[in-house]
């Protein structure tokens, strides 16, 4: 008689309730995201019942981490950034230092550590890209004004994010982490040493970027190719994985490259091929069910109970996101000339948080920077904003609904 491995039912176990939940939450017009995060929840340790295997949950998630990013890189697109640089890059940057001001100042009343509260900032200024693209989709406004300055927003974002994923491990000593200072406040490394550090790791980086750019550039495309000659649809999409997967490996063994950057540049160096749409198409069913894996082993981290034992650090973390993100938005795009209604889409469509979130937060963790509150934190602000981001969209359509209304019964003169 078998025996089912853990390895079996932790998949099986996340898959089918990722399911379940995420077919229950679409029918409520939510996000399936939201059911992916409370089956992990259900399977976690918190919760009474079935508790899937918590040491393979995580590299479950690496992997889910890794087909991710690959996604992103393949659907970065530098021509729709170039087409909203004006405001996108700067507002990206301005939205991003003012979130992490305002979680570094929350953190400071938690009596955190500076470096705590810089992690914890970082991780509530991203929003995600699952969900901001699904809610421009619906609203078929991916190819309007404001959904191309939100999608060129959310690059910058992005590509913020796969920065500091690179540099936190070489500046963990310096943000009170890392093996020998566990504790927030102990004695700082010396400042040349964090220097090296941190140069060592973009050089690093650096001869990964070259290596892609001057032999990957060439060779996965001309790959790509040759497989589309052999007319095998099988091996196309196993070649594309093994791209994925393989550049990712190599980079974090041949250069010390996080999994996450290697898979980016993958999907960046990919996606110039002129066969880039049919690798996201062969490729897209395996990162989606990696992806889930990967949301429900973040809900497996979820403890329920800190909505009861923390609600006022959930309500600091949830106003950052919901009101200071979307002010801040709003302002800078009110600044650069836009009107209201594109400043108020951007806004609604920033307030939330998302995988790049949960990502950084489960590093910092890792590298004992952030406190295990802090990704408790960002968690529950995490599930809540994307659960209220319908919402909000909701209350937007009204409102753009009666603006439109008005405009109509009260003509401007010609």
């Amino acid at each position: 008689m078998h025996h089912a491995t853990p390895l079996i039912s932790t998949i099986v176990g996340g898959i089918v309730l990722a399911f379940i939940l995420g077919a229950i939450a679409n029918r409520f017009r939510l996000p399936p995201l939201i059911g992916y995060l409370c089956a992990g929840i259900v399977v976690g340790p918190h919760t009474p019942g079935y508790t899937a295997d918590q040491a393979l949950a995580p590299e479950l998630a690496e992997l889910g981490v890794i087909l991710l990013m690959f996604g992103v890189g393949l659907h970065f697109s530098v021509k729709d950034l170039m087409a909203v640089k004006k405001i996108a890059i700067p507002g990206a940057i301005v939205q991003i230092g003012i979130a992490t001001a305002l979680g570094m100042l929350v953190a400071w009343g938690f009596d955190w550590h500076w470096g705590q509260g810089l992690v914890y900032g970082l991780a509530l200024s991203v929003a995600s890209t699952v969900v901001l693209l699904r809610a421009l989709q619906e609203r078929d406004l991916i190819e309007s004004q404001q959904g191309r300055i939100a999608v060129g927003w959310l690059i910058v974002e992005d590509l913020a994010m796969v920065l500091t994923l690179v540099l936190l491990p070489a500046m963990a000593g310096l943000l009170g982490g890392g093996a020998e200072g566990e504790a927030a406040g102990a004695s700082a490394p010396a400042t040349m040493d964090v220097l090296v550090e941190i140069f060592s790791t973009l050089g690093k980086v650096a001869a990964f970027v070259a290596v892609m750019m001057v032999i990957g550039r060439r060779f996965i495309p001309w790959m790509l190719e040759r497989i589309v000659w052999t007319g095998s649809r099988e091996l196309f999409r196993l070649g594309v994985l093994a791209v994925a997967l393989g550049v990712a490996f190599g980079a974090y063994s041949l250069f010390g490259v996080s999994f996450a950057l290697g898979a980016f540049f993958a999907g960046m160096v990919m996606a110039e091929s002129e066969f880039s749409h049919r690798a996201a198409e062969e490729s897209l069913p395996l990162r989606d069910a990696f992806a889930v894996l990967f949301f429900v082993s973040v809900g497996m981290l979820f403890d329920p109970m800190v909505l009861v034992n923390d609600p006022w650090g959930v309500l600091a973390t949830l106003l950052i996101i919901l009101v200071g993100k979307s002010l801040a938005a709003l302002g800078i795009v009110r600044a650069f000339g836009h009107d209201t209604r594109v400043g108020l889409t951007i806004a609604v469509s920033l307030a939330q948080i998302g995988e790049f979130s949960f990502i950084l937060a489960s590093l910092g963790v890792y590298l004992n920077i952030l406190p295990e509150r802090g990704q408790a934190l960002i968690l529950a602000g995490a599930l809540l904003s994307i659960l209220l981001n319908p919402v909000m969209f909701h209350l937007l359509d009204r409102y753009t609904a009666r603006a439109d209304g008005d405009r109509q019964r009260d003509p401007q003169p010609a």
